[in-house]
């Protein structure tokens, strides 16, 4: 493989720490940012009515609720997370096969690459203030849902674009099985990955040979 895109969401991190840490975070403190930030937030609050006419804050807080991938939602908790993480309120969990793998890959010139429905901004925050220190110099890019939807094999097609390889030499890791059926459709290589020793193609990063 000439490049790997990786999922983040129980795939390189818990779904513990983003269901348990990272989403209740953002929700108890949405409302207080955004009255804070009117600048920033107004953009995001204009895209939120776009999509849905009723009151943005409390879209947004139901939207938490329901885990939307909204991308209005994920830019504002990317912006609401950067101060936990800055302040040491958390630090992202990544997995320590992730963190051994994408070094040695890394290492190896596998160019690296990220596709989560967080926004890139959350995405950096995480690697940038993991439990293994700042990550971030592995990676060559991030994607978001700006790219795409993450069950549309359009959204690798446009990756594989964006990075200059072709889909047949790019390994997309993921523990949903529409992603990777999506990836697979753009002609990607794809495995699924089960942390609980299920039904997926890999169980950890360790039984990767790229």
């Amino acid at each position: 493989m000439k490049a790997i895109v990786t999922d983040i969401e129980g795939t390189t991190s818990s779904i513990a720490f983003v269901a348990d840490v990272l989403f209740p975070y953002a929700r108890a403190r949405l409302a207080d940012w955004v009255a804070a930030h009117p600048a920033e937030a107004a953009p995001i609050l204009a895209d939120v009515e776009a999509i849905e006419a009723s009151d943005p804050v409390a879209t947004l807080i139901r939207w938490i609720d329901e885990d939307r991938k909204a991308t209005p939602l994920k830019t504002l908790q990317g912006m609401i997370w950067a101060d936990g993480y800055k302040s040491g309120g958390f630090t992202g969990h990544v997995y320590p096969d992730a963190v051994a793998a994408l070094r040695r890959w890394h290492e190896a010139g596998v160019a690296l690459h990220v596709f989560s429905s967080g926004s890139i901004a959350a995405q950096a925050l995480l690697f940038g203030h993991s439990d293994a220190g700042d990550l971030t110099p592995l990676f060559s890019g991030y994607f978001d849902t700006t790219t795409g939807p993450k069950r549309e094999a359009a959204s690798y097609t446009a990756i594989a674009a964006a990075i200059g390889e072709a889909p047949a030499d790019i390994l997309f890791l993921s523990d949903t099985p529409e992603e990777i059926a999506a990836a697979r459709a753009a002609g990607m290589e794809a495995l699924l990955i089960d942390r609980t020793g299920g039904a997926g193609d890999i169980a950890t990063f360790d039984e990767v040979s790229a």
